[in-house]
């Protein structure tokens, strides 16, 4: 229902560039109703994907499907027993428990390395990894099969099995990299869901994986989603770094995204600027 006393916010036109909550209006002083009840239904939703639990068999089944040359999911939890230990104590969230270490210790040690490792973890939104990882991957695949169609590189990628990890954070892709004996592993994790993207997933890939690395080591892709960063142009990125980080053998600081993707949206009457 509109609001009769309502100011409208002359810069409203600009609210069709971004979600974020810009050029609402007034009531006197205050916001309209319709922004504010907008904003509380926001935070609701923020807050149930931090809690929201994953269901993991359900998103292996997906992966499965969605990559079936890499063989069965494995399921992992981190040694955070559970969702008030895991915001609680991040520590925890960085390593695995007893019994996934034993499940991703690769039984064939000294063997070949594997090119890369997938970690899907739950992070801060489930709901993100839950949404898009399956999808995503399916992108990524088909992008490297494409690749390999047109002879742009002499190799394939061996894969590693893709790990879910429960109650995991970013850093428990390191553990599991350096169990499955991966060169680089890729971390799908769910972001820190905001007020207007409570399901955007971030893509971390860290060269030479092992326990006890930081962040310089990595590079990041973020808000991979459909109304943010699309399936198909993530993993177009993904797939440059992985090219890069496999002929430089580093991520990181050192290693810079140039692959001339540039984001685009479109003006009044159709022109398209660069944000």
């Amino acid at each position: 229902m509109s609001d009769p006393i309502g100011k409208p916010d002359p810069w409203q036109a600009l609210r069709r560039f971004t979600a974020a909550r810009i050029a609402l209006g007034h009531t006197g002083v205050s916001q309209p109703t319709a922004a504010q009840l907008d904003f509380q239904l926001a935070h609701a939703r923020a807050r149930d994907a931090v809690h929201h639990a994953l269901d993991a068999g359900a998103l292996a089944r997906a992966i499965e499907a969605a990559w079936p040359e890499a063989g069965p999911c494995l399921l992992l939890h981190s040694a955070a027993e559970n969702r008030h230990v895991y915001l609680q104590r991040p520590d925890l969230g960085r390593r695995l428990d007893d019994a996934s270490r034993a499940l991703a210790t690769r039984p064939d040690a000294g063997a070949r390395p594997f090119d890369v490792a997938f970690v899907v973890a739950d992070g801060l939104s489930s709901l993100a990894v839950a949404q898009h990882a399956a999808p995503f991957l399916a992108a990524l695949r088909e992008r490297l099969n494409e690749r390999l169609n047109e002879q742009l590189h002499d190799e394939p990628w061996s894969l590693a099995p893709i790990a879910i990890v429960r109650q995991g954070r970013v850093a428990v892709g390191d553990e599991v990299g350096e169990r499955l004996g991966a060169k680089v592993v890729v971390v799908l994790i769910g972001e820190r869901p905001g007020l207007s993207s409570p399901d955007s997933m971030g893509l971390y890939i860290t060269w030479a994986p092992a326990v006890g690395l930081t962040d310089e080591r990595r590079n990041c892709i973020s808000n991979v989603r459909p109304a943010g960063q699309p399936y198909g142009e993530a993993a177009a990125r993904l797939h440059y770094l992985l090219a890069e980080a496999r002929r430089r053998q580093l991520t990181g600081v050192g290693l810079k995204d140039e692959s001339g993707g540039q984001a685009v949206v479109p003006a009044e009457g159709g022109r398209k600027f660069l944000l």
